[in-house]
């Protein structure tokens, strides 16, 4: 591991002499790169130089051990111990800054909501988990932009596609693909029954042009007029778009604005999405082959969170977290969750880590 840090620091070291060089500060591509790298080795750096001041201090303390006063004995222990338990505290910060990080973290999100089983009760529901995820984003900050929605007949969404724009939005909620499952008696059942229903969610990266080259030859575009709840007109010009990626048979549909070309827009930047996450998750099947336990896939085939009306209540399968809550995790309060997830991961990352390294 320290040979690791040890060339960590040479490269933030050389990103410091690279970033006074005038040649580099005019380069538009290449300064905030090396800008951005020398920001994450920095946090790594910092956390190294402390990790060898605090051995340095505990050698020093060790000499005091044969001092011939029996207090300054005492007191060189009890600092030996302190420095001891921080080292300890270093080292496994240190492992966790050396987990391989997800190149996508700092990416906004495309977050997709959609009804499963259920019917009108799992389109209300979906409008529940939209309003949970719209309220956190709110509470940090980030930005939403509706990219494509489809309304039940009761309010509720059958879909609802939006991108939401923020730092690290992604490594913030990539855990949260899967299927949500929820007990409650709906509106409309008049014996008061509990029934189950289920929305799924799916997190994928925003993919800039740059990531995923379409070339317009394998896309099928069609227009036709927006249709509202009960198919109804919402205008009267063929503004909506359907497009067909022919390779693959993804199909992305947007009729929510006016303009056939920012529909155009909008349904280019969910199908960019939708192919960098089908790239992506290749390239894991790939890599779960070799490796048996395959660490945070986000697969939306997977109940991950069960909500209970009833019993306020909100359990977190994959870590068997339960709280009881409810009303203010539907609230937007979830970064409880999104911690304990992230802690479990990272800890599944290491425990990985560790068992590939060559004994």
């Amino acid at each position: 591991m320290l040979e690791q840090l040890n060339g960590i620091e040479d490269r933030y070291l050389e990103l410091e002499q690279l970033l006074s060089n005038p040649s580099v500060v005019k380069d538009r591509e290449l300064y905030p790169k090396y800008i951005r790298e020398h920001s994450d080795l920095g946090k790594i750096v910092t956390k190294l130089r402390d990790y060898r001041h605090t051995l340095s201090e505990i050698e020093n303390s060790k000499e005091l051990l044969a001092d011939t006063d029996p207090e300054i004995k005492e007191l060189a222990r009890r600092e030996i111990d302190t420095l001891s338990d921080h080292v300890v505290l270093l080292e496994k910060e240190l492992k966790s800054l050396l987990i391989p990080k997800d190149p996508n973290d700092e990416k906004n999100v495309l977050l997709e909501i959609r009804a499963g089983t259920g019917g009108e009760e799992a389109s209300l529901f979906a409008a529940d988990l939209f309003r949970m995820y719209s309220r956190h984003a709110d509470v940090l900050g980030w930005k939403i932009e509706l990219l494509s929605e489809s309304i039940s007949d009761t309010g509720g969404f059958k879909e609802i596609i939006v991108l939401i724009k923020g730092k690290g939005a992604y490594s913030r909620l990539k855990y949260e693909s899967g299927t949500h499952r929820v007990q409650r008696v709906p509106v409309t059942e008049a014996q008061g029954r509990i029934h189950t229903s289920a929305v799924t969610v799916a997190v994928l990266p925003e993919a800039e042009e740059v990531e995923v080259h379409i070339d317009p030859n394998d896309l099928k575009i069609d227009v036709y007029r927006s249709a509202g709840p009960g198919g109804q007109s919402v205008n009267t010009t063929d503004s909506a778009v359907r497009i067909t990626h022919l390779p693959t048979g993804l199909v992305v549909t947007c009729q929510d604005e006016k303009s056939q070309h920012k529909n155009k827009a909008k349904a280019l930047k969910v199908l960019r999405a939708r192919l960098f996450d089908l790239e992506t998750r290749l390239q894991q099947a790939e890599i779960s082959e070799k490796r048996k336990n395959q660490v945070g896939s986000g697969d939306r085939s997977e109940r991950i969170r069960t909500y209970n009306f009833p019993q306020g209540r909100m359990t977190d399968h994959r870590i068997g977290l339960t709280l009881y809550r409810l009303e203010s995790i539907l609230q937007g309060d979830i970064s409880e969750i999104i911690d304990e997830l992230t802690t479990h991961y990272q800890a599944q990352m290491l425990k990985n880590a560790d068992a590939e390294k060559p004994h």
